[in-house]
């Protein structure tokens, strides 16, 4: 069970205008049993100070959480170390920490947070919250047996706030964020899409002037999916047999990237490269082609380098989500597999020359598959993908 499924993890944070820093902060550590630690924290105040406050709390729990420490110690300790506002008399910053035991069990513990939302099979889920008092805080103290594609929204009060003397007199409610959440909900949607998909709309009810720090975290429980992509033909001709015999033996689906790299596979799976169908979704994006056995087969450097700029965003803002959500192109479709499908994605990358790249007019290199695939990969784990590139 362990090695079927994951934890899809996404946040996002919007700064209160004006604010240069964010008071909300968000940590993840991983306990030596393999379970999953993470903490909101939402630090009193705005700016620096909030900043300050929240990054010490959400540390100091994740860390102490993760080595098994008691949540009495936890909760003492921050009490103990953290400054105190000299105005409010308050020396605090509120959280909702969240631990993933073994893809089994959930624990939440939440102290002045709005409360978790959950969602099973796309509805709201109501599970059982137990109150205790530690150093005259008040708990909020939850276990839940998890079951694939459970999703987990924790937030700051910045999402409640949103819409305040705007649209609406006190914010949206607790209510109205569950029905958003249930009507956006898709088997399909990622942790990461689903965070910046309600901090949109957060956005949109502040009218673009954020009145408080808001930050989104979502975390999926999902199985474990997948994905190989084989782009350029490797240095040495001889290998070609032993790369594609690697590359098809692996599970999941198979995504090649190239003009000779598909006729290469075509030729070991004695198929045809079907280039009859062509047609240019996106007039920038070289069109796709089919061999049977491959799920997609496509142009390599030019499809590579827009997929490259849509994972850059989508570690941003996520603005351009619209562009490769829905659209036809190679680019398109190989960023919602490895964005959206996958969990696991294997490069397999050839080192050979391509003689096209050596003409000095043009600015890339004769190395630039490596780059983009270096770069591809990097930004992939930080959406926590587990990701494998062999060089051939």
């Amino acid at each position: 069970m362990i090695d079927r499924y994951c934890i899809e993890t996404g946040y996002v944070s919007l700064n209160k205008h004006g604010e240069i820093l964010c008071g909300d902060h968000i940590e993840t550590a991983t306990d030596e049993t393999g379970s999953a630690v993470i903490v909101l924290a939402d630090g009193l105040g705005s700016g620096v100070k909030a900043c300050i406050l929240s990054t010490l709390t959400s540390k100091i729990l994740s860390t102490m959480m993760a080595n098994g420490m008691p949540m009495q110690e936890c909760i003492s300790t921050i009490a103990s170390t953290l400054p105190m506002c000299k105005v409010r008399e308050l020396a605090y910053s509120t959280f909702t920490m969240i631990r993933i035991s073994e893809y089994r069990e959930a624990e939440i513990i939440q102290y002045d947070n709005p409360g978790v939302i959950m969602l099973r099979d796309g509805k709201n889920f109501d599970y059982p919250i137990i109150s205790e008092t530690i150093d005259g805080k008040t708990i909020l103290k939850s276990k839940v047996s998890l079951q694939e594609n459970d999703v987990f929204v924790a937030m700051s009060d910045g999402v409640l706030h949103a819409g305040a003397g705007g649209l609406y007199d006190f914010g949206w409610d607790r209510k109205d964020v569950i029905d958003f959440l249930e009507k956006l909900y898709s088997d399909k949607l990622n942790a990461r899409t689903i965070s910046t998909t309600l901090l949109d709309m957060c956005n949109e009810l502040y009218e673009g002037k954020p009145g408080d720090d808001t930050t989104v975290c979502t975390i999926k429980i999902r199985t474990r999916k997948q994905i190989n992509l084989l782009i350029g033909p490797p240095e040495d001709p001889n290998d070609v047999s032993k790369m594609m015999s690697l590359f098809f033996s692996k599970e999941g689906r198979h995504i090649v990237c190239g003009g000779t790299t598909s006729t290469l596979a075509a030729e070991f799976l004695g198929r045809r490269l079907d280039c009859s169908d062509c047609c240019y979704a996106d007039p920038d994006i070289p069109p796709t082609a089919k061999i049977q056995g491959v799920d997609l087969v496509t142009e390599g450097v030019i499809t590579m380098s827009r997929v490259l700029e849509y994972a850059k965003d989508y570690l941003g803002s996520n603005a351009r989500y619209s562009e490769w959500s829905y659209k036809d192109d190679g680019a398109s479709q190989i960023a919602r597999m490895l964005f959206q499908e996958a969990t696991d994605i294997n490069f397999f990358v050839g080192r050979a020359m391509n003689p096209a790249h050596q003409n000095p007019k043009l600015p890339i290199g004769f190395n630039v598959k490596m780059q983009l695939i270096d770069e591809l990969a990097k930004c992939l784990k930080q959406i926590n993908k587990n990701i494998k590139v062999s060089y051939f």
